[in-house]
């Protein structure tokens, strides 16, 4: 079962409020240099490649939204924000450009919660996605993956193109990527057809 109400969104968009806040906060003002050390101790053991993270990626109890999931979030909010008459951060209008920009899942025509409901499903979907190899053992996408492939895959990606893109997605056997693919596609049209 797919979350679709906009409760869960509004609440992404207060976890995502906090993090662009956190995120607009200079390290470098940093006295003692603690900001730059752990910084660069923490890009030591993360490699997406591998799927390794570090901090707070390392437990599973997170989502990882794609371009299209935060554009539709910050939509909504900018919509909200207009009609109580509140003025959107800097922040926040450079990110929902910045999304806009990168959203390869939008069609002005759809309404939000018909576009929650296609990004909600194929996010499970490819969260669901179990391939198991010759050996038994059952693969299946990481949330970074699943983010990546909805933030980069376009309707005519090949498989080569998806792995060079996403290097950890190798593990996989390449109809097993191809596969992927094809949910990605065929949502894609959903959205993009609806209406034409």
């Amino acid at each position: 079962p797919f979350r679709t109400d906009n409760q869960y969104y509004l609440q992404l968009l207060d976890l995502l409020s906090s993090t662009i806040t956190f995120a607009t906060m200079d390290p470098s003002s940093s006295t003692n240099g603690t900001a730059a050390a752990s910084t660069s101790a923490l890009t030591a053991v993360e490699n997406a490649a591998e799927l390794s993270f570090g901090g707070g990626f390392a437990t599973e109890d997170i989502q990882i939204l794609s371009n299209a999931q935060v554009a539709v979030i910050l939509q909504m909010s900018a919509q909200n924000a207009l009609i109580r008459d509140e003025e959107l951060h800097d922040v926040y209008k450079k990110t929902q450009k910045y999304v806009e920009r990168y959203n390869t899942m939008k069609n002005p025509e759809k309404e939000h919660q018909e576009l929650v409901d296609e990004l909600d499903n194929l996010q499970g979907a490819l969260t669901t996605f179990r391939k198991e190899t010759e050996d038994g053992q059952e693969m299946e996408l990481h949330q970074f993956e699943v983010a990546a492939l909805m933030n980069l895959v376009a309707t005519d990606t090949m498989v080569e193109e998806a792995v060079a893109l996403i290097p950890s997605l190798s593990r996989f056997p390449e109809s097993a990527v191809d596969e992927i693919l094809d949910l990605i596609r065929s949502t894609m049209i959903r959205i993009v057809s609806y209406g034409s």
